[in-house]
């Protein structure tokens, strides 16, 4: 149970440092990564799910055992954005540093899982 709460609270840790600046950071994206961003609303409401899911993590890391079932649409989550952008890379549709973040979110769906099958242990001795 001890590494599922490890886990959760370093990926919430850093999907609030990643996730948090996009909210002040549309024109410069835009700017650094043509071409402007035309549908902003897309855009925030990707923030903004983003960041409502590092406070998923949060409530998941603090009771891990009690919320194990949310582990599962946090995996989805985590697999989703990664496949999404490693396949557009291979495309040649977004930059290496697109690529780069959709890897920490395979990695971060690798750990969850881990956790998952670690809290059913657990979760049964208790």
């Amino acid at each position: 149970m001890q590494i599922a709460r490890r886990i959760f609270w370093i990926a919430a840790i850093y999907g609030i440092l990643a996730t948090t600046p996009l909210f002040f950071l549309e024109s410069r994206l835009g700017h650094d990564f043509p071409p402007v961003i035309t549908h902003p609303e897309f855009f925030y409401g990707f923030a903004g799910v983003a960041l409502a899911w590092q406070i998923a993590f949060i409530y998941i890391a603090r009771e891990p055992v009690r919320l194990r079932p949310i582990m599962i649409p946090a995996m989805l989550e985590k697999l989703s954005f990664g496949f999404a952008g490693v396949i557009l890379f291979m495309l040649g549709r977004v930059p290496l540093t697109g690529a780069a973040t959709a890897m920490m979110d395979l990695v971060f769906a690798g750990l969850f899982w881990r956790a998952y099958r670690r809290t059913a242990v657990s979760g049964c001795q208790s």
